[in-house]
């Protein structure tokens, strides 16, 4: 049997409850798999439905992750677990290393939870908190060697795998058909909306691409903390034609949006001291035949094949991003890029990734 505690899970969305979610699924193949997550709104519909013996954790958010701790104990104390899974140092934190010792134990790591400065208190807990894996697994080589910077030890890397393609139905279909039209080229950004995406600087070479591209129409799904700042950005752009923020969607419109579009484009930069650890979100793109437009700044480069799949460039510059989607749009290079991209995603199938997790065990 295999032990997953984690603070991230469907049906909320994002990026890391797709990871813990495709984890969890694929070592179903490999063991029975139990499951702690935090609850969450429709919680009880997604548990209804899914092959996963998952445990909710409720109550103030501030207390919880006690309470999963003590569940995990108790539940580690009672079975024989092949391995257990923490999606986060904090998961592993509250947990006993001499409890850890009767099975294997994994923490994940993916870059801005684990940057604080060395020597703070922030520090010291991460790395008391990683000591206690038996493996801490990077979603990327940048990730890894940041880790490592920082005196993370016993670090290796896995990349995330990916779900998709999945099947599209008829009504997400025509749902993406409608917003798209008769717009080419078709561009996408499916994320949150953070400072760290680059929204604002896609949407201004948008405006700059317009004249080489009167058709042109740039998709953005996702909602967050910039949602003003982009409507206004469109306004005083002039972009209403030409821009689509569509702020909440269900995963089959997502996908029927990105199987229709042409190129996928995030150039993420650094944020906060936030950086695009890997970014998911070009795999699930390749997946679907697309290329990306990705960030120099992190690990970008394990999800883009650049010149080969996509291209990454420096998202803090408007020239940048211009000459990039200029060559990739180019005498349709999109399509052979896009060729490239399928090919290199099935690398990340689910399948796979796991497999690099059990010859581990």
């Amino acid at each position: 049997m295999f032990l997953i505690s984690t603070r991230n899970f469907p049906p909320e969305l994002g990026g890391m409850q797709n990871l813990m979610e495709g984890l969890s699924n694929a070592l179903l193949n490999h063991g029975p798999v139990k499951v702690f997550a935090e609850a969450h709104d429709e919680s009880e519909n997604y548990d209804q439905t899914s092959n996963l013996n998952i445990e909710r954790v409720s109550g103030l958010k501030i207390f919880r992750k006690y309470r999963k701790a003590n569940l995990v104990k108790d539940f580690l104390s009672l079975n024989e677990i092949r391995a257990c899974f923490f999606d986060h140092w904090k998961s592993i934190e509250n947990i006993e290393k001499n409890i850890l010792e009767k099975t294997k134990s994994f923490c994940l790591i993916h870059s801005k939870e684990i940057n604080h400065p060395v020597g703070s208190s922030l520090h010291k807990r991460v790395l008391n908190a990683l000591a206690k894996a038996d493996h801490v697994i990077a979603n990327s080589k940048f990730t890894k060697e940041f880790a490592m910077k920082l005196g993370v030890k016993n670090v290796s890397v896995i990349n995330p795998g990916c779900n998709y393609p999945i099947q599209i139905n008829e009504e997400a279909k025509e749902f993406a058909q409608n917003i798209y039209g008769n717009a080419s080229p078709k561009l996408i950004t499916v994320s949150r909306l953070d400072g760290r995406k680059s929204h604002q600087n896609v949407m201004m070479t948008v405006k700059n691409l317009l004249p080489k591209f009167p058709s042109l129409k740039y998709v953005s799904v996702g909602d967050g903390d910039e949602r003003k700042n982009l409507l206004k950005l469109r306004k005083e752009l002039n972009l209403e034609n030409n821009v689509e923020l569509i702020f909440k969607s269900t995963e089959q419109e997502k996908v029927a949006l990105l199987e229709q579009s042409d190129v996928f484009v995030m150039p993420s930069v650094i944020f906060k001291k936030s950086v695009e650890g890997f970014g998911i979100t070009y795999i699930e793109a390749a997946s679907y035949g697309k290329p990306s437009i990705g960030g120099i700044y992190g690990g970008e480069g394990d999800a883009i094949k650049s010149g080969q799949t996509g291209y990454l460039c420096n998202g803090n510059d408007l020239n940048a991003i211009y000459e990039t989607l200029l060559k990739t749009l180019a005498n349709d290079h999109y399509l052979e890029l896009g060729a490239n991209a399928l090919e290199f995603s099935k690398d990340f199938n689910w399948e796979k990734i796991v497999k690099k997790y059990i010859s581990l065990i």
